[in-house]
């Protein structure tokens, strides 16, 4: 009777340690995370335990592969297929595509810490520690936020109809959840975390800037936005070159993801990381 009364104990304990332990790793190994759907051919990996992606280079000339873009917003059906013919040039080029989903982040304190955990990760790995930053509307504001923080890590940044300021989008309401603070602090501390107004720094380590805009965008607002950022970004001694297509609004008119101004921009700009073996 003891030793049947120690067999069943026995059983029970392993049961509990499977419960806690072993049997969590088995239920997780069950649940594979999903592969993000990507324009082109790409790998998707948790930087920081957040969804990211990375789409290679062809490691030809003029750059080594190492070089790279740093594509945001990164969110579910983002990057898209409106972005492929742009990928595909920086692909060709030898540059990457990566990118980090931190969510409707705003270009908060957390969102920019999402951010370092990719930029370190792409570090890594190999690639350029000046990535060009390419931002898409709400983008904007998630890639100029953390330049601003670190312009020694920015060879370029280059928009499409990129969002500048919180207060023209999405609005302080709507903003304020994701700084953890209220509408109220938010308006009175928007100089704090505004991107456009905290371009001194990236005009001080000249980083070049573009940004294509239509003049009739009724969502992010091209005076507000892009062309504030420009005047105030020349005004600091700092290089933006502004496109404006005309009659153009906050739409997915081809001409803004196959710009060709846009692409050579990039490809100029993209920080080549020489090979070891080449040193």
């Amino acid at each position: 009777m003891v030793a049947l009364r120690a067999g069943m104990m026995c059983v029970a304990s392993s049961v509990l340690l499977w419960l806690c332990g072993a049997g969590g790793g088995a239920v997780q190994a069950q649940s594979p995370r999903p592969e993000k759907q990507l324009p082109l051919a790409g790998e998707s990996f948790l930087a920081g335990g957040r969804p990211a992606f990375l789409i290679a280079g062809r490691g030809g000339l003029p750059r080594s592969g190492r070089s790279w873009v740093w594509y945001a917003p990164t969110l579910p059906g983002l990057p898209g297929g409106e972005e492929r013919w742009m990928f595909r040039q920086f692909q060709d080029a030898g540059i990457a595509i990566a990118g980090i989903d931190a969510g409707e982040s705003y270009g908060s304190p957390a969102g920019n810490r999402v951010f370092d955990d990719l930029h370190a990760e792409m570090v890594r790995r190999g690639y350029s520690s000046k990535p060009v930053l390419l931002g898409r509307s709400r983008g904007g504001l998630m890639t100029l936020s953390w330049a601003a923080l670190h312009p020694e890590h920015v060879s370029a940044f280059a928009g499409i109809y990129p969002v500048c300021s919180l207060s023209s989008y999405p609005g302080l309401q709507r903003a304020s959840g994701a700084f953890g603070i209220s509408a109220e602090e938010l308006g009175l501390r928007l100089a704090e975390f505004n991107p456009v107004d905290r371009l001194q720094s990236l005009a001080k380590a000249q980083v070049p800037m573009f940004a294509i805009h239509g003049d009739v965008d009724a969502v992010v607002p091209l005076e507000a936005n892009s062309g504030l950022a420009a005047e105030r970004y020349r005004a600091a001694g700092g290089e933006f070159r502004l496109v404006v297509p005309r009659g153009q609004g906050h739409t997915m008119w081809t001409g803004f993801f196959e710009c060709q101004e846009l692409v050579d921009f990039v490809i100029r700009h993209a920080d080549p990381v020489v090979p070891a073996a080449d040193r």
